[in-house]
């Protein structure tokens, strides 16, 4: 299974992102913002960070940059997962490829903390425990997501309409998520909980 991760001018997680996926079995490796082709790859990752300094508003400048655009092209063949973690989440929905937005918190505070989970997939329902690391992290929108949540907050830390933490949609292959699993699978401080996104993503690869 080989892996992009995708750094723009601002992100600050790739590292820990490609070490996470090589330490759950990918081969991966860094991708340029100017990139326009990203069918070699079975994942695409968009990790956290500021992407452009989250001028204007997080995520808002990088949907403009070529990746993104080569990006729409490769969810449009289906040719593999694409997954954005906490500022990729953001460019995800900034780009309009899932739906919604990610705002100011309630609390109008950058949260840096665990947070307990629910996670569901594929029928399975099981808590876990991720890190959180935002000021924009609360999702809200005006369209029904209900059959996209796969991720949700057992304790909403930011506001998040019906707890949301995560969407997957399961047709084209798009996950995003607040909470980053990157940073839970040494044990260094968060535990090991952030495999279990990991194998979530091996498993819809192996779907096809």
């Amino acid at each position: 299974m080989k892996a992009a991760v995708v750094v723009f001018l601002g992100t600050n997680c790739e590292v820990e992102t490609k070490r996470a996926l090589e330490f759950c079995g990918f081969e991966a490796e860094y991708v340029d913002f100017n990139a326009n082709n990203l069918d070699n790859y079975d994942a695409v990752f968009l990790s956290g960070g500021f992407s452009y300094g989250d001028y204007i508003r997080s995520g808002r400048l990088a949907k403009f940059t070529p990746v993104v655009e080569a990006l729409r092209k490769y969810i449009y063949k289906k040719r593999g997962v694409t997954v954005g973690i906490c500022n990729g989440f953001q460019v995800l929905c900034e780009a309009h490829i899932l739906k919604g937005a990610l705002v100011e918190n309630d609390c109008s505070k950058f949260i840096c903390k665990n947070v307990p989970l629910e996670l569901k997939f594929n029928g399975i329902v099981k808590n876990i425990s991720l890190p959180i690391a935002h000021r924009e992290g609360k999702y809200v929108c005006f369209e029904d997501v209900y059959e996209y949540e796969f991720l949700k907050y057992l304790d909403n830390p930011n506001g998040s309409i019906q707890n949301i933490a995560g969407l997957y949609d399961y047709k084209n292959r798009v996950m995003g998520l607040m909470p980053h699993p990157e940073r839970a699978i040494f044990a260094r401080n968060f535990g090991y909980d952030g495999k279990e996104i990991f194998k979530i993503v091996e498993e819809e690869i192996k779907r096809g």
